[in-house]
């Protein structure tokens, strides 16, 4: 089936908040000190170092973010010279796609590693209205616009009012074993993203002693994304457990605190 290019809206009005790779937080993702150095990438590299030759690679990759029940019946998009484009069609509304490092938080070092492979199946409601805004951004960045002039066009929009909160219900699933989130954490922990307007962590209890929920912040967006750890990956193979002391240290980190080491985090097995 001949792929069908994905035209984005021209009203600004329907560019929704980015994806959250930048959403993990810096916990996930890395702060700009920590990164720096041997984990830094201080410019675009070549395009096609962040493309998947094959389709269908990446069609697999894109659908082992949520349980087969899920991904075989969502829509897939794939990334290519001109960006991303529908390569299957779905039945369920969910869309599921590889996320590359631009949707990184811009002060993050790792914005540019081209090695960044995240998978990621939105339902309907973040699909409309989160999605779009990390589509957007691939074209500004396939076309050639600096970090900083990406950046400073989605703040002008904040400013000039012209981002929506996500839609009511709007999840992410991130449950690809073959997820590569940073160079730190790697494939990191199964989890599911709930996208809110701006919001308190303690309405959903997030980071706390013995909590499955994490809280991260969007700056440009300023949205809340509440992170629920899974115990399987989408294939149903057992992760990794994440332990009281591993929630407080994301926590720590991610307030600047020095109690507890981000490495704990990185280099859990």
């Amino acid at each position: 089936m001949k792929a069908k290019q994905l035209k984005m809206p021209d009203d600004r009005r329907l560019q929704m908040p980015f994806l959250a790779l930048a959403c993990l937080t810096a916990a996930l993702w890395g702060s700009p000190g920590l990164a720096a150095g041997k984990h830094s990438y201080p410019v675009m590299a070549p395009i096609g170092e962040y493309l998947i030759t094959s389709n269908t690679q990446e069609i697999a990759l894109a659908r082992s973010a949520a349980p087969a029940s899920i991904s075989e019946h969502a829509e897939v998009l794939v990334l290519g010279k001109q960006g991303y484009h529908i390569a299957v069609k779905g039945s369920n509304g969910f869309v599921c796609l590889v996320v590359r490092s631009w949707d990184n938080d811009f002060d993050k070092s790792e914005f540019w590693n081209p090695k960044m492979r995240a998978p990621y199946c939105d339902n309907a409601a973040a699909a409309r209205s989160v999605l779009p805004r990390y589509l957007t951004r691939t074209q500004w960045v396939l076309a050639g616009e600096s970090k900083t002039e990406i950046e400073n066009r989605e703040t002008a929009e904040l400013q000039a009012g012209k981002l929506k909160a996500p839609e009511p219900g709007s999840i992410c699933y991130m449950m690809s074993r073959q997820q590569y989130l940073n160079d730190q954490g790697k494939s990191w922990r199964p989890h599911v993203m709930f996208y809110l307007p701006r919001t308190q962590d303690s309405s959903w209890g997030a980071d706390l002693p013995g909590s499955p929920v994490l809280m991260g912040h969007q700056y440009v967006d300023r949205i809340s994304v509440f992170m629920v750890l899974v115990p399987v990956w989408s294939d149903g193979t057992p992760a990794p457990a994440s332990s009281d002391l591993e929630i407080k240290a994301v926590s720590a980190f991610k307030k600047g605190l020095p109690q507890f080491s981000a490495n704990y985090l990185f280099t859990r097995p």
